[in-house]
Order: structure tokens, then sequence, then C-alpha cells
């Protein structure tokens, strides 16, 4: 099984992608865990990509496409796996068709978590982080025991420089359009769900227990 997670920030694809590794035991990699991954290792396209992150660059669509086809060629993922951020351009979803071609498989399911940019918004706002264990509140949706103290640490609690309405329209705005071609991309492929994230964590589990189950069957 070899699934796609897309949403934008503050969508909770990590939190439900995380429930499917667990369940189907597959690893869910992210772009990020792959460059970590590569650079500790040592790698030739790992040497690559920190010299780019080093020097506060992007790292080009070839050292990337080369790590994904290093990670996706590992044994871990001989039963399948969930990419969290990876493709995020038609061209990289074009190599990773290659990829997976190469390997003898082929993707089973895209699936987004939609929600409305407005919800988002009051999502990323409310966010509180505790400074002590990096345990995640909502001031609305998930709020501590008591304000601005973690429940679970008695950490103080933070809101990142980056959660404010400005900040979060503006990401929010450049992941639509650089997402939009992605999803047409995967719709005209014939593989391309769309889950509505708006519904409580647990719905939105269950919806995505259905679309794995019919991916399998």
């Amino acid at each position: 099984m070899q699934i796609i997670m897309m949403g934008a920030p503050g969508a909770g694809k990590g939190t439900q992608a995380a429930k499917i590794a667990t369940k189907y035991e597959i690893p869910q990699i992210s772009t990020g865990d792959m460059f970590r991954s590569a650079v500790a290792e040592g790698t030739e396209l790992g040497k690559q990509a920190k010299e780019y992150m080093s020097a506060g660059k992007l790292v080009p669509d070839e050292v990337t496409i080369g790590i994904v086809r290093e990670r996706l060629a590992k044994s871990d993922c001989e039963k399948g796996f969930i990419l969290d951020g990876f493709p995020r351009t038609v061209e990289q979803a074009d190599a990773l068709g290659k990829i997976l071609s190469d390997l003898g498989k082929e993707i089973s399911a895209v699936i987004n978590i939609d929600v409305p940019l407005s919800d988002l918004i009051e999502r990323g706002v409310g966010r509180r982080i505790c400074k002590s264990c990096g345990a995640t509140y909502h001031i609305k949706f998930n709020a501590p025991v008591k304000e601005n103290v973690c429940d679970a640490c008695g950490g103080e609690l933070y809101q990142r420089a980056d959660d404010t309405a400005e900040t979060m329209t503006k990401r929010l705005s450049v992941y639509e359009a650089s997402t939009r071609p992605l999803i047409d991309y995967y719709k005209n492929a014939g593989v391309y769900v769309e889950i509505d994230g708006r519904q409580s964590i647990s719905a939105v589990t269950e919806a995505l227990n259905k679309v794995l189950l019919s991916v399998e069957g």
C-alpha cells in the first residue's frame, strides 16, 4: 500500500498519517525525515543535501528525488509506505511515478484532508506549544486545564511566531497555489480522494479507514 497524504498546514494530515502507519505497520516518511536520514548516513546525496541546507538554500529536485529513490528502495518499504509532504510539484509527481514503476509498485491512493482556509487560520492562531516537552494544545479545541500551563509536565505554553493570522494566510495561499496543479494531476490519474477535515479526528480516521479498505480490496 503506497499512500500519499496531502493537506494544508493545520489540516491534521500528520496525525492521521501516524495512525495509518501504526495500523498497517508501514513507515510514515516526510521529506525532512528523508533528508535527515541521508545526512546522518553520510550518503553522497545526503552530503549534497547538507551543503544546500547549511547554506539556507532549497535542496534541488535532482537531489531530493535521488534521496526519495534511495529511501523507498529500503526493506521497511516493502509492504508499503505513507509519503507526507512529497511530492510538492507535478514534476516531482512525475519523478515519483517513475521511481515506483522501477520498484514494481504504484500509488494506491492520494488522500487530501481538506479544510477551508478560515478554519485553518483559526486552528493555527489558537495553537500553543509547551516550551519543555513540546506538547501541543489549542485554546479552543484542546485547551490545557490551567491556562498557559502544560498538563503533561507543567511547562509554560507559547505561541509560535509564525502562528499569526497574517502569516498563516500567506502560508496557506502559497500552499493552495502550489498544490492545486498536483490535485488535478492525481485526479486525472484516478487515485485522488478528498476527505472533509472539518470533522472530528475520529470521524476523519473512520473515513480514512474506509478509503484504505477499498484500496486493499
